[in-house]
This record gives C-alpha cells, sequence and structure tokens, in this order.
C-alpha cells in the first residue's frame, strides 16, 4: 500500500481551519488537523511545498518513519508551523491504520482507561456577577470543572471575557492586530475576589480553573498562587511566559496552588524541565501544535513519570479533527487530567461530522476505526478563508506586553 494523493482544504466555518487529506493507493484516506490560529496559511504553504511531494509514493503504516522523516529530515526542527504540519500528517496516518484495523484509535493506543473524559468550559462576564451567572449556566449543563475568567475595572478588554452574556470568548478577527491595553496591578488586585465569589455561591465541589495568559513575572504569578490557595484551584493556567522553563521553579517554591501550562508548547523539549523537576502539575500541549498523536505520547509518558497530568488544549481555533483524536487519546492515557472544550459552531461540526459525544460534562469516545472525524468537502467549500490576527497587548504606557 502506497499514499497516492494529499492535499489541504481551508475552510472557515466560524473559525479557519487547516485539514490535510490523506488518500492510499486502495481509496482509505486520512484526515489530520493542522490549524495555526492567526498562520495557518503558513502551515499551508509548508504542507503544499515541503510536505505533501515527500509524502506521496510512502507507506502509509510505517507512522514512526515518516515522523522522524519529516522531524529529523528537515534539518530546521521544532517551531509551530513546522510541527503543526507534521501532527496533520501524524494524525492522518493514524485515522488511516485504524481504518485498516477496523479499530477506533484509543485501541491501537492500548485499550480504554477510563469510560468517560471529564470536560471544562469557559465561563466569563463583564463582571464578577456576570460570571457567576455564566459559570450557573454551565453547571446546569452538566460540567464539573468550568474556568472562570472576568472583566477586570479600569482595564478596557480582558482577555477571555465575552462581548454579550451567553455568548463564548472569541479574539475579534481582524487581517492585522487589534492592540489592547493591560494593567498588572488591577488583575492582581481583582483576581482573588474572583475566585472567593466563586466558592462562595458554588462552594467547593465544583472544579475551578482561571486563565493567566502569560501576562506576569514569576514572582507576580507567586503572589497570585499563595493568594489563591484558600480558593483550592483546580490549575492556575499559563501564569508566565514558559520560554524560560526556570521561571516555574520560583513560583512553585511559593506556592501549593496547582500549575499547568503549554498550549503553545511545539516540542516535548518545551515541557522537559518543567517535567522533570514538578514544577507544573499539567500539561497542555495540542495534538495539532506539539506533534500529533506520535509526538504527544511521548510528552504523556514523560509526564506520567513525575506526577504530570494531561490538560489538552481545546479552543474552537483547532478543528473537530483535533478534538475528536483528543478525546481517543484522552480516554487511552493513564495519567489523564481533564479535556478543554469549548463547543463548537453547528456549521462547524456540519463541516466535520464526527462520532465523540458531549455527555453530562464529559467527552464519550466513539467506536468508529479511525479517529471518528471526517471532512464534508462539499459543505467546507462554502465557507471560504477569512483572514485574521489574534491582538497584542500594550501597558498603559505603551510598552508590548504579553497577550
Amino acid at each position: 500500500m502506497k499514499i497516492k494523493d494529499a492535499y489541504v482544504i481551508v475552510t472557515s466555518p466560524g473559525r479557519n481551519f487547516v485539514t490535510l487529506k490523506i488518500v492510499t493507493d486502495e481509496g482509505v484516506h486520512g484526515i489530520g488537523d493542522a490549524t495555526l490560529n492567526g498562520r495557518e496559511m503558513a502551515v499551508v504553504a509548508y504542507l503544499e511545498e515541503h510536505v505533501i511531494p515527500a509524502l506521496v509514493g510512502r507507506d502509509p503504516q510505517r507512522i514512526e518513519d515518516t515522523w522522524q522523516y519529516l522531524y529529523r529530515g528537515a534539518y530546521w526542527r521544532r517551531g509551530p508551523v513546522t510541527m503543526s504540519a507534521i501532527a496533520a500528517v501524524d494524525m492522518a496516518l493514524w485515522d488511516i491504520k485504524g481504518k485498516l484495523a477496523g479499530l477506533p484509535l484509543y485501541q491501537l493506543l492500548g485499550g480504554k482507561s477510563r469510560e468517560r473524559v471529564m470536560t471544562y468550559s469557559h465561563a466569563t462576564g463583564s463582571d464578577i456577577a456576570a460570571c457567576l451567572d455564566e459559570v450557573a449556566r454551565h453547571v446546569e449543563q452538566g460540567y464539573r470543572a468550568v474556568r472562570v475568567q472576568s472583566g477586570i475595572p479600569g482595564i478596557q478588554s480582558t482577555y477571555g471575557v465575552a462581548k454579550r452574556p451567553g455568548e463564548r470568548y472569541e479574539p475579534a478577527d481582524a487581517k492585522l492586530p487589534a492592540e489592547h491595553d493591560w494593567n498588572t496591578a488591577r488583575y492582581l488586585n481583582h483576581a482573588p475576589k474572583l475566585f472567593a465569589a466563586v466558592r462562595e455561591r458554588f462552594g467547593d465541589d465544583l472544579h475551578v480553573l482561571h486563565d493567566v495568559h502569560h501576562r506576569l513575572t514569576p514572582i507576580e504569578a507567586a503572589r497570585l498562587g499563595k493568594e489563591a490557595e484558600p480558593y483550592k484551584l483546580f490549575w492556575l493556567e499559563d501564569c508566565v511566559p514558559a520560554e524560560n522553563q526556570q521561571s516555574f521553579k520560583l513560583i512553585r517554591q511559593h506556592t501549593t496552588t496547582p500549575l499547568a501550562v503549554g498550549e503553545v508548547f511545539n516540542s516535548i523539549h518545551d515541557c522537559r524541565e518543567l517535567i522533570e523537576n514538578q514544577w507544573i502539575d499539567y500539561i497542555r500541549a495540542s495534538l495539532t501544535h506539539a506533534g500529533g498523536i506520535t509526538a504527544m505520547r511521548r510528552i504523556a509518558d514523560l509526564a506520567g513519570l513525575y506526577h504530570v497530568r494531561t490538560g489538552f488544549h481545546g479552543p474552537t481555533d483547532l478543528s473537530p479533527v483535533c478534538l475528536g483524536a483528543a478525546v481517543h487519546f484522552d480516554t487511552w492515557v493513564p495519567n489523564f487530567g481533564i479535556q478543554e472544550h469549548m463547543p463548537h459552531e453547528t456549521r462547524t461540526d456540519e463541516v466535520f461530522p464526527h462520532d465523540y459525544r458531549f455527555e453530562d460534562g464529559h467527552f464519550i469516545v466513539g467506536e468508529t476505526p479511525g479517529h471518528g472525524v471526517d471532512i464534508d468537502e462539499k459543505a467546507a467549500a462554502r465557507f471560504p478563508y477569512q483572514p485574521a490576527s489574534l491582538p497584542v497587548n500594550r501597558l498603559e504606557d505603551g510598552t508590548l506586553w504579553h497577550w
């Protein structure tokens, strides 16, 4: 069996998605997610110009060899563009292998470690009261875990906060990045008040998460983690930029609040020190941005040796292909923690039919051979690519800051 063809499908049913489809000479196909939010066409070019020509004629069942070929053979390794492209190939080949074997992906990985996958979703509000109402709505939907974000007095636009009640937070799409203001002192004074209000209304049984989105210095993050301890957060996410992994050593020394990081990671090397030193509790890398199933297995296995659990990134700027593969991975991986869940729009689900399902705060894996997600190319063609960029942040004096 050989790979006969491979091509990229770009569609925008609410958000831009990049999908790689690989077809064998026996007519079996697999798909993978190559979406890199705000840099989608860079991955398209990498796939079309460099990866696809090297795939045609290869044995689709040699997944490991193909992964090494694309990683080691590129010489210029790592980076989000390269690793998203490799991930798409890897996902598609695992999809093909599952179809050839007649088995769902989780069975190929080693079978179930659990019957259902706990998820968390996002509750946001313009102020604390509005956020609490959104938490209540999510609890009514069955969620046992909710990420909380609220507007901050004195800051016009706050990351994670939807424009209107009941809506999901989505960054404003624009051809050029929008510019937002940030004030760390106001945020640090406000966040513990949000956590206290959530616990007062919902008690201790609800899992509460919060995303800092790389905004703090290590000592500021240590302060927030310490002040959050009475409210028993499930995790504090991305509290500092993690290029310097040593930053988390200082944070860990000052707080017992669990720490999560990694949605912008793209290789095991981005998190190796964090895991080996037990400076974090959850690794957040996604299958799409961290090299696919093959690479993520290595990260998860390393993490398991050091009591670090998975908490995969799962926003709506990753397609249902990534989410479907993640649900299979979550169902298998022994050191599972939680799965992020931002529900996709109805039109997105129409373009990407799938067999995983959400039920009472959990995902239930499907039994379709492969990862259980496909793409309706005719439906995808109705939603052409829309150029879009993520925002940037500036401090009130104009200094560019972490978004």
